[in-house]
């Protein structure tokens, strides 16, 4: 099947984009799953009950603009210390946490020799606003000072090899202020084929709040409900919204919601847990279409086409936007809104394009979300990931291509 989609999928970008030499590496970063079957579903009218323009966000896609140590990596997602998720609050410090990240020196605009990829990172902002003063990436190093990624896999079913690429998280006001990183335990198969990799499950990584870094105290738990026999797979984690009133939530109902894709057609499904009980999987429940189940195989779809990582924000006391990029890959950012955290979501409602912001052909787009830790009031600052389908040929002469770009959603009747 994966090989099926990939030359599918290399038919689309060949009619779509004048290109050569397809990589099938960067792909795995957003290739969990394959690609929808319902692409003609984006096709939906505009629907006229949300109002909203969006603009580009230069200050914040500049401060990912860098030239020394870390200057590139993608699954960018911000989590206040705090753990206030919907409030904006300007003495707070904010967690980014990157996925594939790239590390190295960069003069007059050329990648120097030595440069080198690691599987995760961080970068603290203090305060919200982007300040280049106020931001500290930071790589971690082994014993020789050598770039090292951060978080490894660590307990079973984890092998030796085993990498984490990072989904969303929160901090658990109901566990001590814990932070809890959703993460994909990816492992390299070895093999000949165009998708040399696995997803081999799912974990979460726990930051004891008073943990310094390289946050050497974390525990590492296995989700259970990655694929519990039988297809499809699912991968909860690729967005959370933390629905409480210690979150600064606009409507608490004291649950947080965690929300996975799942199969081919990149369903999107939903689980929720008391945040004191997240740890106890034997109590999460998962929305069944109608009501809540116990059952992990009663999920059913509450959206279709999304990327593998997205958020579900609140923009009203009735209102939450699922926000995403259609398919994971294609470059038009849609938002669906609902009255509640699982929908019913309404049309798709089309948020940007992206490919005529690129700075290159040979660029693409992926995986977008909505940061309202970031956001001003009224507003979703938006992020979009972006890579090369040429990568390893053009990273040297255009390095900084591999950061995420922003845009601003302004809800203009919120």
């Amino acid at each position: 099947n994966l090989r099926n989609y990939w030359h599918g999928f290399e038919y689309f970008l060949k009619n779509t984009y004048p290109m050569k030499n397809l990589i099938t590496f960067m792909f795995g970063l957003l290739l969990l799953s394959s690609c929808s079957k319902n692409l003609e579903s984006g096709k939906e009218e505009i629907s006229s009950d949300v109002n909203f323009r969006v603009e580009e966000a230069p200050e914040w896609t500049a401060l990912f603009k860098r030239s020394s140590g870390w200057f590139g990596g993608d699954g960018i997602f911000a989590i206040p210390f705090s753990g206030k998720d919907h409030e904006r609050t300007p003495q707070d410090s904010i967690l980014f946490i990157f996925s594939d990240t790239m590390v190295g020196e960069i003069v007059d605009g050329k990648l120097t020799p030595g440069y080198k990829m690691i599987n995760n990172s961080i970068m603290i902002l203090t305060g919200d606003e982007p300040v280049h003063a106020k931001v500290d990436f930071r790589v971690n190093a082994d014993e020789n000072g050598a770039p090292r990624t951060l978080f490894v896999p660590a307990v079973p079913p984890a092998e030796k090899g085993d990498y984490f690429w990072f989904g969303d998280g929160f901090v658990n006001h109901k566990r001590g202020n814990d932070m809890y990183l959703f993460s994909y335990r990816i492992r390299n198969t070895h093999t000949e084929d165009d998708f040399p990799f696995m997803e081999a499950g799912n974990s979460l990584v726990v930051i004891p709040r008073d943990s310094e870094y390289p946050y050497e105290e974390h525990r590492q738990l296995d989700v259970p409900f990655f694929n519990p026999g039988e297809p499809p797979s699912t991968s909860f984690g690729v967005g959370v919204l933390d629905n409480t009133s210690e979150a600064g939530a606009v409507a608490p109902d004291g649950f947080v919601y965690v929300y996975g894709i799942r199969g081919t057609n990149k369903e999107l499904v939903a689980a929720r847990i008391r945040p004191e009980a997240i740890e106890d999987f034997s109590s999460w429940e998962f929305w069944n279409g109608n009501a809540w189940s116990g059952n992990f195989k009663d999920c059913s779809p509450i959206a279709d086409s999304v990327s593998n990582e997205l958020s579900v924000t609140p923009v009203g006391a009735n209102s939450y936007a699922l926000i995403y990029q259609y398919a994971g890959i294609f470059p038009t950012i849609y938002m669906q809104v609902g009255p509640t955290p699982v929908g019913p979501f309404g049309p798709r409602l089309k948020v940007w394009e992206t490919t005529s912001y690129l700075e290159d052909k040979e660029l693409f787009s992926y995986n977008a979300k909505a940061h309202p830790a970031i956001s001003r009031p009224g507003e979703l600052l938006v992020s979009y990931n972006v890579n090369s389908f040429k990568f390893f040929d053009v990273i040297e002469s255009m390095p900084n291509l591999y950061r995420p770009r922003f845009v601003r959603i302004v809800f203009e009747n919120k």
